[in-house]
């Protein structure tokens, strides 16, 4: 329930191609920022704008006068980055998403139809399909104790063997306000998270977390 196949359909993100070579959907974090760069060399010029070093924009995209957007970057088609919004670079944003006001992404892949619009960090992760960040919900990419990150489900461990690794959300989760979602969390498809939940672990396909001892099956 981990597995990429188990959480993400490839076929809404342009990183699909990318993601289709990952047994587990983590593994393309250390991939991104070169293959953006590659993808990016790839994309039609007659759809895409190369803006600076290794940005691309796609042209019926919008974005705002004062977002920053650093590379290597993909925006794709009808994607819309609003004031503020800062892109620190890594990032591939898929086609129809929202990257909103005072929202900073940093190494990541949002797949289609994704919402993170208002106050949301987001590093070294992956959101999938149609998922959605609630206002001020957050990913935590790094242990405080700076140890390497392990996927726990249960009583599994799985070694990731990375520093720095947010969360998974599957597609069509939803993620309640000022939520964080603490290092190496992965969200099964359609999960929805509580407002204001401090989440760590695997949360299984179409299950709710209301808090660490309730985690119920959606009915």
């Amino acid at each position: 329930m981990y597995k990429t196949s188990d959480l993400l359909d490839i076929t809404h993100s342009i990183a699909g191609e990318l993601l289709a070579k990952c047994e587990y959907p983590w593994q393309a974090l250390e991939l991104i920022s070169k293959w953006c760069v590659e993808l990016g060399e790839r994309m039609p010029e007659d759809e895409y704008d190369k803006i600076g070093e290794n940005v691309w924009i796609a042209k019926d995209a919008t974005v705002f006068p004062s977002a920053y957007i650093g590379g290597p970057c993909i925006i794709g088609h009808n994607t819309e980055v609003r004031h503020g919004a800062f892109i620190r670079g890594s990032a591939i944003v898929g086609a129809n998403c929202v990257v909103g006001n005072s929202v900073e992404l940093k190494n990541v892949i949002l797949f289609d139809n994704v919402q993170t619009p208002h106050y949301n960090y987001v590093g070294d992760s992956i959101l999938g399909y149609k998922s959605h960040m609630g206002a001020g919900s957050i990913t935590s990419n790094v242990k405080s104790d700076k140890t390497l990150v392990v996927v726990k489900a249960g009583d599994e461990k799985i070694e990731t063997g990375r520093k720095k690794f947010g969360a998974i959300l599957g597609d069509r989760v939803e993620v309640g306000c000022n939520s964080v979602l603490n290092p190496g969390t992965v969200l099964g498809r359609g999960v929805s998270v509580y407002p204001t939940s401090c989440v760590r672990g695997v949360v299984p396909e179409n299950h709710i977390w209301k808090d660490k001892d309730h985690i119920v099956p959606r009915t």
